[in-house]
Formats: C-alpha cells, sequence, structure tokens
C-alpha cells in the first residue's frame, strides 16, 4: 500500500497498459526498428540492383553453385589433400594432448578437493580457465598468428588454449563431484 494513498476497495477495477508498450511489444518495435536501420543502410549505399538480377549474374550464381556442388578430383588436387588432411588431424591431436596436459594441471588448483581446503589457489585459477574458454578459436588463432607466424603451430597453439580452458573446467567438476570417502580413508591413513 502506498503511503497517503486509502486501501484498494474490493471491486476496483484494475486497468492493463495498452499493448503497445507491452514488454513483447517493445521487442517488436525494436526489431521493427532495426530492420528499418538496416533498410536505410541498404538504400544509401546507392547499389544498382537491377545487375543483381540481370542474366549474367544470374548465369554467374549458377555456374558457381555448379562448381560448389562439384569439386575436383584430379590427382594433382588429391595429393595436395592428403598431406593437409594429415597435417589437420595432427594440428588437432597435438593441440588435445597439450589441452588435456594443461587443463589437468590448471584443474588441481581450481576445484574444491575436501571441505577444510583453503582457496587461496582457487578464484585465481579458475579466472584463468574462463579467459582461456571464452575467448573463441579464431581470435586465439589471429593473436598467435601475430606471436607464432603462418603455419601450423599458431592453430595448434589456438585450439590447446582453448581446449585448455574447457577441459580444465571439466576435470575440475569432475574433481569436485568425486566421492569424499576414498580420499578421506586415504587422508586418515596418512597418504596425503
Amino acid at each position: 500500500m502506498e503511503p497517503g494513498r486509502p486501501p484498494a476497495a474490493a471491486n476496483e477495477v484494475f486497468r492493463l497498459p495498452p499493448p503497445l508498450f507491452d514488454a513483447r511489444c517493445r521487442a517488436c518495435w525494436l526489431v521493427v526498428g532495426l530492420a528499418a536501420l538496416v533498410g536505410v543502410s541498404f538504400w544509401s549505399l546507392d547499389l544498382q540492383w537491377a545487375r543483381f538480377f540481370s542474366q549474367d549474374a544470374v548465369a554467374r550464381m549458377g555456374r558457381f553453385l555448379g562448381e560448389l556442388l562439384t569439386p575436383s578430383t584430379d590427382g594433382k588436387f588429391l595429393a595436395k589433400l592428403l598431406p593437409a588432411a594429415l597435417e589437420t588431424l595432427a594440428m588437432s591431436a597435438v593441440g588435445t594432448l597439450l589441452a588435456a596436459i594443461f587443463g589437468l594441471l590448471l584443474a588441481l588448483p581450481a576445484s574444491r578437493t575436501y571441505p577444510g581446503d583453503r582457496a587461496l589457489w582457487r578464484a585465481p585459477t579458475r579466472l584463468v580457465l574462463n579467459v582461456l574458454r571464452s575467448v573463441p578459436e579464431l581470435m586465439w588463432a589471429a593473436l598467435l598468428l601475430i606471436a607464432a607466424g603462418l603455419g601450423p603451430l599458431a592453430g595448434t597453439l589456438a585450439l590447446a588454449i582453448h581446449t585448455t580452458g574447457v577441459l580444465g573446467r571439466l576435470f575440475a567438476e569432475a574433481i569436485e563431484n568425486a566421492p569424499e570417502g576414498p580420499g578421506f580413508a586415504l587422508r586418515l591413513r596418512g597418504v596425503g
């Protein structure tokens, strides 16, 4: 109840706001506004729309789609394809192996191993894992192209860095969700 206002009567009619100001309509108006901005931006480009749909343009699009759907299978192309495919598989295997190693190393301090655990390294390690995981592989590849140069090393490191964040977080969750009984029994025996 608002101060200075009498209590509402039982038969007071509550009026809904008009649908124009409904949250759903606000989203609709936002979409309509964005579509209008896109339309105005296309109109301001002064494109020659008749050339897009001319017979020559349609014939070129058809030829492009035809060549896209029938890849080249001559010997020279296939001779280049096999080493490139093997290099790609090697890059992904090495990147995943590096990610598994570094992910496990970062998962240990990022996980809550037992209730009396002091969280000295947990927050910074989780922050590192979140940063590694949140940046896409293409961004890592673009940054590493500058640092490592053009070649398979930049792609391998980009896959390794991003996947380190993903696997590190998965390993940390798995360690935290492991049953505590066996670890507690080992600590009672003086193992850890």
